[in-house]
């Protein structure tokens, strides 16, 4: 038999290995006492658990560096230096009267505000979401992803707008409304 090298491990050191892991063999020699089958069980088993291991150790790095956090504007802009230039979701309400479209580059521009913070948002592109429009007398909730900006403004590569609960609808269609998202709702035209 020759002699090992540095470079591989020695039977007996695997050996060591598999005698940690069961509990019934404290040594080399109860170690060869158990059933060949069960043996060579444990050279596959120990392998596969320690590379099962290393490959969600380096899952878990990796997405830690490519998560979205997704805050509420007032906590956004409250931890402005850890969130800038990195993407994010901003949740909030559409500010009445701040939603404006753009033709040419075509693009809308609006704020979201909570709990008393805004955070302008610039969306350059055409379309967006049915549901979102500026009702008079209605919250609007909008999230928001892309960029926070280093001026507090925000870049946005996605929108979503929070359709109105069932029990808000049902309140608006006693009083005669048929779609307050419909036709009629305000887009402030910009050149």
């Amino acid at each position: 038999m020759s002699e090992p090298t540095s470079e591989t491990p020695s039977r007996d050191t695997a050996s060591e290995a598999v005698v940690a892991v069961v509990p019934e063999a404290r040594s080399r020699a109860e170690l060869n006492a158990l059933p060949k089958g069960r043996r060579n069980g444990l050279y596959i088993v120990v392998p596969l658990v320690m590379l099962g291991g290393g490959i969600a150790g380096i899952v878990l790095t990796g997405l830690k560096d490519n998560a979205i956090y997704s805050k509420p504007v007032d906590e956004l802009l409250a931890q402005h230096a850890k969130f800038a230039g990195r993407p994010v979701r901003a949740e909030g309400n559409l500010v009445h009267g701040s939603l404006a479209k753009r033709e040419t580059p075509c693009e809308y521009r609006f704020t979201i505000t909570k709990n008393g913070a805004e955070v302008p948002v610039r969306f350059a592109q055409c379309i967006v979401p049915d549901t979102f429009r500026d009702v008079p007398g209605m919250d609007v909730g909008v999230t928001v992803e892309g960029e926070l900006q280093a001026d507090n403004t925000f870049e946005a590569t996605s929108v979503l707008a929070k359709c109105p609960s069932k029990y808000e609808m049902d309140d608006r269609t006693k009083n005669g409304e048929s779609m307050p998202h419909g036709v009629g709702t305000a887009v402030r035209e910009t050149m």
